[in-house]
């Protein structure tokens, strides 16, 4: 989850500074604060941060490597690329969350869960709006 997060900070980040448009501003910064809350349970429970003194765009899964990649190119064309990449990478974020959170026992990793789910529905709902405009 740590390196789904740094996906979407440092996804939001380039299409940020490429199009004005401040609907990845906004959500680049919100992916900070999750990304946080993500690396407390890590610390929590002891687990290896996969983010660690990685670069903005650098991750250790081959799989989050290449899904950056790919949405990375989908935006780099025009400002409704990088929309639809953002919707794209948060609807699959809601799939993928919703499937986790059925694993989980610990009531402070299912909180943070339940958070990121939500999070995401609100970042494909701003994602689809600025679709429409």
């Amino acid at each position: 989850m740590a390196e789904e997060e740094k996906l979407a900070h440092d996804l939001y980040t380039v299409f940020a500074a490429r199009y004005d448009a401040r609907v990845f501003d906004r959500i680049a910064a919100a992916e900070t604060h999750h990304l946080d809350a993500v690396r407390t349970l890590l610390d929590r429970y002891a687990v290896t941060d996969p983010t660690a003194g990685k670069a903005a765009g650098a991750f250790t899964d081959v799989t989050v490597q290449a899904t950056y990649d790919r949405l990375l190119k989908q935006g780099t064309g025009s400002v409704e690329g990088a929309l639809k990449a953002g919707r794209t990478f948060e609807t699959d974020g809601i799939a993928a969350l919703t499937k986790a959170r059925s694993g989980l026992d610990a009531p402070d990793v299912e909180q943070v869960y339940a958070n990121l789910l939500a999070a995401s529905r609100m970042h494909q709902a701003a994602f689809e709006s600025w679709l429409v405009r």
